[in-house]
């Protein structure tokens, strides 16, 4: 029923030039369609490209690669509209990211390129002939803010990164190139980082904290805590390491803040598992500056993990509803660690008291037979009211 409603919104549109397409598909992301009439004899196209929800200060491509399923390569149709109200459509060879859409031959031929804007919507028509008459090319499409007239570089996350997939103008199908698969790389990446970095190391943190404070709950509290820690680091190894993948996979699209924060908590993890196989033992000298050391990064590590987990949010800009379930587990460890917190500054202050009144009492009373406990005061112990500290 999807498809098929899909299919009906895109077969039902009327172009105000009474031009009409026999074939037509609704493109997944950026609310973008692509009609088109399929010549066998001759191999041409007859194509019209829409692109809906954009204003004046946008433009629009759509293009074919010839030689790869992204963006370096590939043969765009480019349309905005000038300053003036004309509306300007031309071709633009894209040889890598860093592109101004300058206005270039393509490798194959086009023929009656124009385009129209009207009501948010830009639509680019053309005649071409697919390189080496092939019936099935790659596809990408975009769309991008104009800067002093001119376009500039479009958004790197999102919908943005998810346009391309391929087309088939005989059969009328159309697929995904590869966007879905690497959105799941994407999805699994977060996933794996929020869980390990995001929520793991700080539930292995208040659990050193604030168990370490019962006498019963050691020394089972250290090993729910080498426990939880050395899970929460496995599993962000796994992370990180899908994040270099990703990097790699994606040649001038970068995060430089994201990916900076990615390896520097790579190496405070890594430091804190050697730190402590070197842990000294509780009597030792240098045992009060391990500990120093060892809360520090362990801080560090979890203030690093939340900032990187937001940013990337940014970069994959996903429903805000993950993002809203994130913020309510931060809320949540919040609510722990402050009740955590209070509970045992109490423990910890009524323990301290009670070792005070009973040190008080250990040196300042009677038991009643005769021999004084640490009596100072020249009463009568059974030595003559000499001051004595003995039993």
């Amino acid at each position: 029923m999807f498809i098929s409603s899909h299919a009906q919104a895109c077969s039902s549109y009327t172009f105000s030039s009474n031009q009409v397409f026999s074939s037509c598909t609704d493109l997944p992301v950026l609310n973008a369609f692509i009609h088109w009439n399929y010549d066998t004899s001759t191999g041409k196209v007859q194509l019209a490209y829409r692109h809906t929800s954009v204003d004046t200060s946008k433009w629009v491509a759509w293009a074919i690669n010839p030689t790869s399923t992204g963006m370096p390569g590939a043969q765009a149709l480019v349309a905005y509209q000038q300053s003036d109200g004309s509306m300007r459509a031309y071709m633009s060879p894209i040889s890598g990211y860093s592109t101004g859409l300058q206005e270039g031959n393509l490798s194959f031929d086009v023929s009656n390129l124009s385009a129209t804007y009207s009501n948010g919507e830009i639509t680019i028509f053309a005649t071409i002939t697919p390189p080496g008459n092939s019936t099935s090319v790659n596809q990408v499409w975009q769309d991008g803010p104009l800067n002093g007239g001119t376009p500039a570089q479009h958004a790197l996350s999102g919908a943005n990164t998810q346009s391309k997939g391929t087309l088939n103008f005989a059969s009328g199908q159309a697929g995904s190139s590869g966007g879905s698969s690497r959105l799941e790389k994407k999805n699994i990446h977060g996933v794996l980082n929020v869980v390990s970095w995001g929520i793991l190391m700080p539930i292995g943190v208040i659990i050193a904290r604030y168990l370490r404070v019962f006498k019963s709950a050691d020394p089972t509290w250290f090993y729910l805590h080498v426990t939880c820690q050395s899970s929460a680091y496995i599993i962000g190894v796994a992370g990180w390491a899908t994040g270099l993948k990703l990097g790699s996979e994606s040649k001038g699209i970068t995060y430089s803040v994201h990916r900076t924060i990615g390896i520097i908590l790579f190496c405070l993890a890594t430091l804190q598992v050697f730190a402590l196989l070197l842990r000294p033992k509780k009597e030792h000298k240098y045992r009060n500056y391990w500990n120093v050391y060892h809360h520090a990064v362990g801080y560090a590590v979890i203030i690093l993990a939340v900032v990187n987990i937001f940013k990337g949010f940014d970069a994959l800009n996903p429903e805000k509803k993950w993002k809203n379930a994130y913020i309510g587990v931060l809320i949540a460890l919040g609510i722990n660690f402050l009740w955590l917190e209070a509970y045992t500054w109490y423990i910890v202050l009524k323990r301290k008291r009670s070792q005070s009144n009973a040190e008080k009492a250990s040196y300042g009373y009677g038991n009643g037979n005769g021999i004084g406990i640490g009596t100072t005061n020249g009463s009568n112990n059974g030595y003559g009211g000499r001051p004595h500290h003995d039993v």
